[in-house]
């Protein structure tokens, strides 16, 4: 059976996700010829800022290159641009002559930038700001000119401000209202924003008309003049003013038009056999800028291209995200309110946090929030549904983990969310399909997830929520991949910076820190907090203080939060190693408490779970026993065999070798966690190949291996080195453990340090350079010896009472 012929107009995320939706329901049933007028295959127009801001390339924006046409069957023709459409004949024509027969056509033809009809904006260097071209031509601008302008302070502008800005220009932003982005923001959390940017270097002119672009000397754009009279001065500039659709193929041909290719719920045209999608329609009277909507859309035209014929596409409710480095902002809905509506404010001008919820008919009618924004995808999900939050409404301004009691520590938002709820608006992928791409598919990374839900691959604000899914899913075996550009939003500052700075200016707390280094928020984030309280007490050992409220719950709490409230305690034992007392007071503590589950873990230890946050301080009390650490950035476990002491085949004795390291090193904070472990013989009983430190004994003394993981992601730890004695063992452990802790990025664990830094290296400073090896054990030791952890004693004297009772969970 000969299959249809269908030919796409346009090669954008509207039209090629359609091609997408479509080959997942019908991949036999035409064949598919798509034109585009630009040179490059698909991308991720979205991305084009922070491919301007120097932060991605053209590369890392790329959705569908050109293999995935070939791939799939599809023809494809870059570079042409559609003339003519023959409605009779059902034949298009490029501008090259190139024709293609259809009998379905889809139109997904844009959007074009709206220039301003003002004198001189023809003029070389005005541009405006739609694709790779006008991003290549800006990057290039900076190169040469000095001063920019940009015309129009809402999404699109400030983007391209940002980006000249970081690529070295002097930016100037023109816009004609009273705040920025009045179409997303109230006039409070614009001045915010307004005040964050300037303190980037932005300069902006507001409630001006543009009057005309000054023609200069050599014949390029040289200056702005506004109605007032006043100038400035302009080598390059951006129009970034509003998009309108781009109609003129369609309207060509006869297909009605009206602000948009107009279309009905089924995205057919006037004409039954051609659909159109993405910005260039009109669908109810509403274009849509946002790419969300034109998903929805695409899922839509492909379900009746393949002729199942049950979908409708009846509208959007859409959100806004601002795609500049460190500025979190979200708005959705009608977030001005009205005379029927209620409004609850929150607002916090020198911490720079604002947040307004707007209320009606007890339901969320609208929601904007600028500096903290965790809590966007929830707020919006409860927009779409309409759901009466009458009973949460107390609650709400403080965010999805204050409603009710759902044991989450508040890092993890993620977690609190239903499968049924969405995580990427863009994709329309909710949390239960990522959850289930995550298990049955083993991915461990956001790329893993990216490339298999398509969550967090379009304009990234759902990114954070990704993380925390993994993380939550994963759970301890997850490592988040230490940002490279910067440690958060809180700064541009990346973290081999902040170690450097501590270190050269000997700084001991991370007010310093952040006065230091002009952190732009007064009190930094819950990213931020932690690295620097790290990488404080790591450096300077003994001198930093280290800051309880910048350590995760798990850590303040010497135990790990569980899904139903409760706590986990996990008691350290040397080595696996433990007596009749010990256990006889873990059962005495276990009765006390009413403690409900006991259990063995992997580690060799007991785990006492479900252990009320109002019990911790007795219960550590009463155990009399060092923590484990189970949860903490630090030493976990010396995992043992019981070796030639009671083995036939044990050659060395590895129980007392692994005790012998977990009392030296117990109180060892870290990156990340760290596990070691030392098995008696090659057979390996410890499992000591998928450790951070390996140890196995043989004839001659011990082997040692390194940068092992024993998580979802399996990796074999690297030989390192052989040595003779229990004592070697110590220095060269040791000495690779504090380079680790010295000059890993914090929530690294070691096998993507040994990763970033290479075996060759790790092997100069611990195995080549004996002076060297002997300092990083000293510095090691002295560390642990001022290291100060007197949780335990602090619960003796009934100090951390009054903690726990003001403890946030």
């Amino acid at each position: 059976m000969q299959k249809m012929k269908l030919v796409m107009v346009g090669n954008g995320m509207a039209g090629v996700r359609t091609l997408e939706e479509l080959l997942k329901l019908a991949p036999d049933l035409y064949d598919i010829t798509v034109f585009g007028a630009e040179p490059h295959a698909n991308y991720n127009r979205i991305l084009l800022s922070p491919v301007l801001a120097g932060e991605q390339t053209i590369q890392d924006i790329m959705l569908n290159d050109v293999d995935w046409y070939r791939d799939n069957g599809i023809t494809l023709h870059l570079n042409k641009r559609i003339t003519h459409i023959d409605r009779k004949k059902r034949v298009i024509m490029a501008d090259d002559g190139t024709t293609a027969e259809y009998d379905r056509l889809i139109l997904a033809t844009g959007s074009n930038p709206f220039i301003l009809p003002i004198p001189g904006n023809d003029l070389p260097g005005v541009i405006g700001y739609r694709d790779i071209a006008d991003t290549d031509a800006m990057i290039a601008a900076a190169q040469m000119h000095k001063h920019a302008v940009v015309i129009g302070g809402g999404l699109l502008g400030l983007e391209a401000a940002n980006g000249l800005k970081l690529r070295g220009m002097d930016v100037s932003v023109v816009h004609i209202n009273e705040w920025l982005m009045e179409r997303q923001l109230d006039k409070a959390s614009a001045k915010l924003l307004q005040k964050n940017l300037e303190d980037r270097g932005l300069k902006f002119l507001l409630q001006k008309h543009t009057a005309e672009l000054v023609r200069g000397e050599s014949g390029r754009v040289a200056a702005v003049k506004f109605k007032d009279g006043e100038t400035v001065p302009a080598d390059l500039v951006v129009m970034a003013v509003g998009i309108r659709p781009n109609t003129a193929l369609a309207e060509s041909a006869g297909i009605y038009c009206n602000r948009g290719i107009v279309v009905n719920d089924t995205m057919q045209t006037y004409d039954p056999r051609i659909y159109a999608v993405g910005e260039c329609v009109n669908h109810r009277g509403t274009a849509y800028g946002l790419v969300a909507p034109l998903f929805e859309m695409a899922k839509v035209a492909a379900n009746h291209l393949a002729e199942f014929g049950i979908g409708r596409y009846t509208g959007s409710v859409t959100s806004t995200k601002l795609k500049v480095t460190g500025i979190d902002l979200f708005s959705a809905g009608n977030f001005t309110g009205g005379e029927d509506c209620e409004e609850i404010l929150l607002s916090d001008p020198v911490g720079g946090v604002y947040k307004k919820l707007v209320i009606r008919d007890n339901k969320l009618a609208g929601a904007v929030m600028y500096g903290d924004t965790v809590d966007g995808a929830w707020y919006f999900q409860l927009l779409r549904e309409g759901r009466n939050i009458s009973d949460i409404r107390d609650h709400l301004m403080f965010g999805q983990s204050h409603v009710g009691d759902l044991g989450h520590t508040g890092h993890n938002r993620a977690a609190a969310m239903t499968d049924e709820m969405e995580i990427c608006g863009c994709n329309g992928v909710c949390k239960g399909s990522i959850v289930k791409a995550i298990k049955e598919k083993g991915l461990f990374t956001l790329e893993d997830v990216r490339k298999h839900t398509k969550a967090s691959s379009s304009c990234g604000s759902c990114t954070g929520l990704v993380e925390q899914l993994l993380a939550s899913v994963l759970g301890g075996d997850y490592s988040e991949a230490p940002k490279t550009k910067s440690i958060c939003g809180c700064t541009d500052h990346t973290h081999a910076e902040a170690r450097a700075v501590i270190r050269d200016n000997k700084l001991l707390s991370i007010p310093e820190v952040m006065d230091f280094m002009d952190w732009r928020t007064p009190n930094g984030c819950s990213t931020c907090r932690p690295a620097l309280n790290y990488y404080l007490i790591s450096t300077w050992p003994g001198e930093a203080a280290d800051d309880p409220q910048s350590r995760f719950i798990n850590e303040r709490a010497h135990a790990n939060i569980q899904k139903d409230g409760t706590y986990s305690v996990i008691p350290r034992m040397w080595g696996g190693q433990t007596n009749s007392s010990e256990l006889r007071r873990i059962a005495d503590v276990a009765d006390k408490y009413a403690i409900p589950t006991m259990k063995v873990t992997g580690g060799q230890r007991i785990d006492l779970l479900g252990v009320k946050k109002e019990d911790l301080p007795g219960v550590w009390a009463d155990l009399d026993m060092p923590c484990g650490h189970a949860y903490g950035k630090a030493l976990r476990t010396v995992k043992t065999c019981v070796g030639s002491e009671w083995c036939r085949f044990g050659v060395q004795d590895s129980t007392q070798l692994g005790v012998d390291l977990e009392k030296a090193l117990w109180k060892m904070w870290a990156p990340h966690k760290v596990k070691l472990a030392v098995s008696g013989c090659p057979r390996n009983c410890a499992e000591s190949g998928i450790k951070d430190v390996g140890i196995i004994g043989v004839d001659s003394g011990w082997e040692i291996y390194i940068a092992g993981n024993g998580g979802i992601k399996t990796e074999v730890a690297h030989f390192f080195v052989k040595v003779k004695t229990p004592e070697e063992v110590m220095e060269y452990t040791t000495a690779f453990l504090q380079l680790y802790r010295e000059e890993g990025f914090y929530l690294e664990r070691t096998v993507h340090y040994f990763n970033r830094v290479g075996m060759d290296y790790i092997r100069q400073r611990v195995l080549e350079d004996s002076a060297g090896r002997k300092a990083l054990h000293a510095r090691m030791i002295f560390a642990l010896q001022v290291e100060k952890d007197p949780w335990v004693e602090r619960a003796r004297e009934g100090v951390l009472k009054h903690e726990f009772e003001m403890l946030t969970v």
